[in-house]
């Protein structure tokens, strides 16, 4: 099953990134992470987040744990939704406390270290894998049916595609 077909609802979310459940509805009700699998529409209705979604949580929690600024991550966030979240695993978040600097090549992290200032990093595909793995342990649920899906693990259909590529 696509991992797009899955979804995960606040308090797996939430376990998933190493962030409250008042961060995460918090960041939802203001925009700067929402649930793009399905909003809630008031109340009793269950958020579901997809994967990049709870990449995305996960990697704000490492921002504001390293002192970054909430607006400095709500531009670097908006930056990577322009974007289309396209290659995430690749990418390096590279910031001086102050600006959040994307960097697709060795090269481009190097430039930002020769400026001199503190600098620190967060290397998107750690992070994606460490979702993945906490992930794996919690339930899932498929958009489509709503049906429980425990223990899923979300490479595994791209590696089944993959395998079927061979």
């Amino acid at each position: 099953m696509a991992s797009e077909q899955i979804g995960y609802r606040g308090p797996t979310a939430c376990a998933a990134a190493g962030i409250t459940y008042r961060q995460l509805d918090y960041w939802a009700r203001t925009g700067l992470v929402e649930p793009s699998v399905r909003p809630a529409y008031g109340s009793g209705t269950q958020r579901l987040y997809s994967f990049r979604d709870v990449v995305v949580l996960k990697i704000v929690k490492r921002f504001l744990d390293t002192g970054v600024s909430l607006q400095n991550i709500r531009t670097a966030v908006q930056h990577l939704r322009e974007r289309g979240f396209r290659d995430l695993e690749r990418l390096t978040l590279m910031s001086d406390g102050a600006t959040v600097y994307e960097c697709t090549s060795p090269d481009e992290v190097h430039a930002l270290l020769q400026g001199g200032q503190g600098i620190f990093g967060i290397a998107v595909g750690v992070v994606w894998r460490d979702v993945e793995n906490a992930l794996s342990q919690l339930h899932g649920e498929r958009v489509d049916t709503g049906e429980t899906l425990v223990g899923h693990h979300p490479a595994d259909e791209l590696a089944r595609r993959r395998n079927r590529a061979v």
